[in-house]
């Protein structure tokens, strides 16, 4: 395409235009053609409209980062308790294996269908009208839960802090507050600024962790006087639902997939998202194994979940210290992408998506304060809450990280061999494999989820809007 463009422009007595300038030329507008499939350009044409696609390809890897790296890595530790470290080991290779090719077909798919902008968009192009509703619904109640998730581990880390300091429905309000302010910002370039501090902040807050693993004579939760063994085991036969749970526990970890669309769509180079979801895979898989495998290797059975509480009282203050703010950004990106998938869907096709007009800042603000609102009822209102994000991620999250890539390859693939092409059996064979673990997690996890809520509520029925001290605990998300 590029070459004909430019054997017209020759053609045309241009001789002063060298080759090389004539192909950035087109270069870039076909970039700014992809740019266009959502904000029309990031109003950057319109004097006075805001830009969305500003965001650097490592500015993106870094936002990718932090959608996936939380305290849920935390939770590894004990995955590694449950399978074993062997199995444990390759179990958490096989999901960073399976969702790493799920990430770059985000990429790929981004670049054939420039005019999505999330799964909702996935889902119309795939089956239609209910297909958009039906994604759609799943990704927004997966993020919302994943907002009020982040609403409760704010609280967790306020109370280990302040030794319980207040009400933990004061501390979830107050979280809910800030999350309207901090997520009002509307371009992910400016967020992905915070993503730096907030990714420095929990890698510092886990480096810590294993750091005083390492160094202390026996963790906290073992026996402190007299002879003990870490009982650490090669390999483990869990009950098929502890096994479940677990492995439900890693797909979570990597759950951050879901969001990798939408900041796609706010890229400088859409074409740059390849290397940046490389580089944040690359991270996330080294960060979880590395802290898994130290963390597990000197507590052994005695590991705490979250694994904060393997240190002691004092590194645990410490390390959520430590990690407060990276805590403050996931709840900032999440809330901020939940928002902006309601604007998209309100106000697309119109001028008020980029638009500085009354209208688009009402419709944005509402967004936010809806959204807000929904994870507050989520984190607050439902006892057990726990429990009901890892119900929420077992029946969405793996949904949305696997099934969904999957579907998507087969659909453009299909295409394809309808216009002639020859069918990619090695592929295909690829895709059907990702749909069935992926629908053999999520039967299961949902399964082990409900065990856990059963088991929960016999054990505590729990209340809304409890004053109780939280930090004994905090959610996998």
């Amino acid at each position: 395409m590029l070459q004909e463009k430019l054997d017209k422009r020759t053609s045309a007595q241009e001789p002063q235009v060298s080759t090389q300038q004539v192909l950035a030329v087109e270069e870039e507008k076909e970039v700014a053609a992809v740019e266009d499939g959502v904000f029309g350009g990031g109003g950057g044409e319109r004097e006075g409209a805001v830009n969305y696609n500003t965001v650097g390809w490592f500015g993106t890897s870094v936002l990718l980062m932090k959608t996936q790296i939380g305290l849920g890595v935390l939770s590894l530790p004990y995955v590694l308790s449950v399978f074993g470290a062997i199995p444990g080991v390759f179990i958490i290779l096989g999901v960073a294996i399976i969702t790493t090719w799920s990430d770059l077909e985000v990429g790929r798919w981004k670049l054939r269908h420039p005019e999505c902008y999330s799964l909702s968009d996935v889902g119309f192009i795939i089956a239609g009208p209910w297909g958009r509703e039906i994604f759609g619904f799943t990704y927004l109640i997966f993020e919302l839960a994943t907002v009020g998730s982040a609403f409760v581990g704010l609280s967790v880390a306020l109370n280990a802090i302040s030794l319980h300091g207040t009400c933990t429905a004061v501390f979830i309000a107050a979280m809910a507050v800030a999350a309207l302010l901090l997520a009002s910002i509307r371009t992910l370039n400016k967020i992905s600024f915070l993503s730096y501090i907030g990714l420095a902040s929990i890698l510092s807050a886990i480096l810590t962790l294993a750091i005083a693993v390492s160094l202390q004579s026996r963790p906290s939760l073992a026996p402190q006087t007299g002879p003990w063994n870490k009982g650490l085991l090669l390999t483990n036969r869990p009950s098929f639902s502890d096994a479940m749970l677990a492995l439900s526990t890693v797909v979570f970890s990597f759950a951050g997939t879901p969001a990798f669309l939408p900041i796609a769509s706010e890229m400088k180079r859409p074409r740059d998202y390849m290397k940046a979801a490389i580089l944040c895979q690359a991270v996330v898989t080294s960060t979880f194994l590395i802290i898994g495998i130290i963390v597990y290797y000197y507590c052994g059975e005695y590991v705490a979940s979250p694994a904060l509480g393997s240190a002691g009282p004092l590194l645990k203050r410490i390390c959520y210290g430590l990690a407060l703010p990276g805590l403050l950004v996931s709840m900032t990106i999440y809330t901020h992408l939940s928002a902006k998938w309601v604007l998209v869907r309100l106000l697309r096709g119109t001028p008020h998506l980029t638009a500085n007009s009354i209208r688009h800042w009402v419709t944005w603000e509402g967004c936010i304060l809806g959204c807000v609102l929904v994870a507050y009822l989520f984190a607050s209102a439902v006892p057990s809450f726990n429990s009901i994000v890892g119900l929420f991620g077992a029946l969405c999250g793996t949904f949305l990280c696997m099934q969904a890539m999957a579907l998507m390859w087969l659909h453009d693939e299909g295409e394809e061999v309808r216009s002639g092409k020859k069918r990619n059996w090695l592929g295909s064979l690829w895709c059907f494999f990702v749909l069935a673990i992926g629908t053999f997690i999520m039967i299961g996890g949902t399964y082990g989820s409900i065990v856990s809520i059963i088991d929960t509520y016999k054990a505590d029925p729990g209340s809304a809007w409890s004053c109780a001290d939280n930090s004994g605990t905090v959610p996998s998300s």
